[in-house]
């Protein structure tokens, strides 16, 4: 990939697709699904968190938080990652979706007795009101998103 160009994911499939950057401000479909795409704006991706920030962004958030745990090394962490940003475009304003590296926040991840990455905790008003473990496919992560958003 040339530095003319970036590659934008689909929401829906997954798929990447390059685009120009004198063109971003342009309406892009998937090349593989053929839905529109659009850059992420920044509110729509996850937010790294660490150690001094966790309070005020995620035990500090009124609403609902998934908070990943996870590490640069952990093969199963970096597969959950783009169903998580999937995620973060397609409920932003209802979920807030953050990231913990647990090799640089050891305080926060041992606050919540994090053994195994990846580790996904749901906060809601500062409490964890669900934890998942391992590598989760898209749609089961999506049915735990759903049920505690309705």
């Amino acid at each position: 990939m040339n530095s003319e160009s970036v590659v934008v994911p689909c929401r829906r499939c997954g798929a990447k697709n390059r685009v120009p950057k004198n063109r971003l401000h342009e309406k892009a479909a998937c090349g593989k699904c053929h839905m529109p795409i659009s850059v992420p704006t920044g509110q729509d991706l996850p937010v790294a968190v660490n150690d001094k920030s966790f309070q005020s962004e995620v035990l500090g958030h009124p609403g609902l938080v998934l908070v990943d745990f996870w590490a640069s090394w952990c093969g199963p962490c970096r597969m959950v990652s783009p169903i998580l940003e999937r995620l973060a475009g397609k409920y932003a304003g209802r979920i807030k979706i953050v990231k913990v590296n647990v090799d640089e926040n050891q305080a926060t991840a041992s606050r919540y007795s994090i053994r195994s990455i990846p580790s996904l905790l749901f906060f809601r008003n500062g409490a964890v009101v669900k934890s998942l473990v391992g590598a989760l496919p898209a749609d089961e992560l999506e049915r735990h998103v759903e049920g505690l958003l309705s």
